[in-house]
Protein backbone atom coordinates (compact mmCIF):
# COMPACT_ATOMS: atom_id res chain seq x y z
CA UNK A 1 0.00 0.00 0.00
CA UNK A 2 3.14 2.40 -0.70
CA UNK A 3 1.86 3.87 -3.73
CA UNK A 4 0.05 6.84 -4.49
CA UNK A 5 -1.62 8.70 -7.14
CA UNK A 6 0.95 8.26 -9.65
CA UNK A 7 1.29 4.32 -9.05
CA UNK A 8 -2.08 3.60 -8.72
CA UNK A 9 -3.21 5.74 -11.56
CA UNK A 10 -0.34 4.09 -13.35
CA UNK A 11 -2.41 0.45 -12.03
CA UNK A 12 -6.08 1.46 -13.21
CA UNK A 13 -4.35 2.44 -17.34
CA UNK A 14 -1.64 -0.29 -17.60
CA UNK A 15 -2.95 -3.32 -15.79
CA UNK A 16 -6.28 -3.09 -15.66
CA UNK A 17 -6.63 -1.22 -18.70
CA UNK A 18 -9.16 1.13 -17.94
CA UNK A 19 -9.59 4.95 -18.38
CA UNK A 20 -8.66 6.58 -15.18
CA UNK A 21 -11.41 9.55 -16.13
CA UNK A 22 -14.52 7.57 -16.94
CA UNK A 23 -16.02 8.46 -13.40
CA UNK A 24 -15.61 4.90 -11.44
CA UNK A 25 -14.31 3.94 -8.64
CA UNK A 26 -11.23 2.09 -8.14
CA UNK A 27 -10.52 0.28 -5.06
CA UNK A 28 -7.43 -1.80 -3.92
CA UNK A 29 -6.74 -3.38 -1.16
CA UNK A 30 -3.29 -4.43 1.04
CA UNK A 31 -2.83 -8.13 1.33
CA UNK A 32 -3.83 -8.47 4.72
CA UNK A 33 -6.91 -6.89 3.95
CA UNK A 34 -6.82 -4.14 6.93
CA UNK A 35 -6.43 -0.97 4.46
CA UNK A 36 -8.19 0.01 1.14
CA UNK A 37 -7.37 2.92 -0.93
CA UNK A 38 -9.98 4.60 -3.42
CA UNK A 39 -9.04 6.27 -6.47
CA UNK A 40 -11.31 8.31 -8.37
CA UNK A 41 -11.45 11.45 -10.73
CA UNK A 42 -14.00 13.91 -10.47
CA UNK A 43 -13.40 16.16 -13.33
CA UNK A 44 -10.72 18.62 -12.15
CA UNK A 45 -8.50 16.33 -9.87
CA UNK A 46 -7.91 12.84 -8.64
CA UNK A 47 -9.18 11.68 -5.41
CA UNK A 48 -6.96 9.42 -3.37
CA UNK A 49 -8.93 7.69 0.11
CA UNK A 50 -7.46 5.66 2.44
CA UNK A 51 -9.39 3.73 4.97
CA UNK A 52 -7.37 1.31 7.78
CA UNK A 53 -8.88 -0.53 10.07
CA UNK A 54 -7.37 -0.72 14.02
CA UNK A 55 -9.02 -4.14 14.63
CA UNK A 56 -10.04 -6.96 12.08
CA UNK A 57 -10.00 -7.18 8.11
CA UNK A 58 -12.34 -5.93 4.91
CA UNK A 59 -13.87 -8.76 4.21
CA UNK A 60 -13.16 -8.74 0.60
CA UNK A 61 -14.67 -10.09 -2.45
CA UNK A 62 -13.35 -13.68 -3.74
CA UNK A 63 -12.36 -13.39 -7.66
CA UNK A 64 -13.95 -15.83 -9.64
CA UNK A 65 -11.52 -16.80 -11.39
CA UNK A 66 -7.55 -17.11 -10.72
CA UNK A 67 -6.55 -15.20 -13.46
CA UNK A 68 -9.26 -11.89 -13.24
CA UNK A 69 -7.93 -9.00 -11.87
CA UNK A 70 -10.59 -6.79 -11.81
CA UNK A 71 -13.70 -7.26 -10.03
CA UNK A 72 -17.11 -4.90 -10.03
CA UNK A 73 -19.27 -3.94 -7.26
CA UNK A 74 -22.69 -2.18 -7.04
CA UNK A 75 -22.28 1.08 -5.15
CA UNK A 76 -24.11 -0.58 -2.10
CA UNK A 77 -21.69 -3.84 -2.12
CA UNK A 78 -18.63 -0.84 -1.76
CA UNK A 79 -20.76 0.88 1.15
CA UNK A 80 -21.06 -2.72 2.86
CA UNK A 81 -16.92 -3.44 2.20
CA UNK A 82 -16.27 -0.51 3.90
CA UNK A 83 -18.91 -1.01 6.76
CA UNK A 84 -18.19 -4.13 7.66
CA UNK A 85 -20.16 -6.25 6.21
CA UNK A 86 -19.10 -10.26 4.87
CA UNK A 87 -20.01 -10.03 1.40
CA UNK A 88 -18.77 -13.22 0.91
CA UNK A 89 -21.47 -15.19 2.44
CA UNK A 90 -24.07 -12.78 1.76
CA UNK A 91 -27.34 -13.71 -0.17
CA UNK A 92 -29.26 -11.49 -2.77
CA UNK A 93 -33.06 -11.61 -2.50
CA UNK A 94 -34.86 -12.46 -5.40
CA UNK A 95 -36.15 -9.15 -5.34
CA UNK A 96 -32.74 -7.53 -5.84
CA UNK A 97 -31.73 -6.44 -9.31
CA UNK A 98 -28.77 -6.85 -11.04
CA UNK A 99 -26.80 -5.67 -14.11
Amino acid sequence: MRRGFNGLSALVTDRLGEDLKSGALFVFSNRRHTRIKILCFDGTGIWLLTKRLEVGTFAWPQNLSPETTKLKLTPQALAMLTDGVDLRGAKLRPWYERE
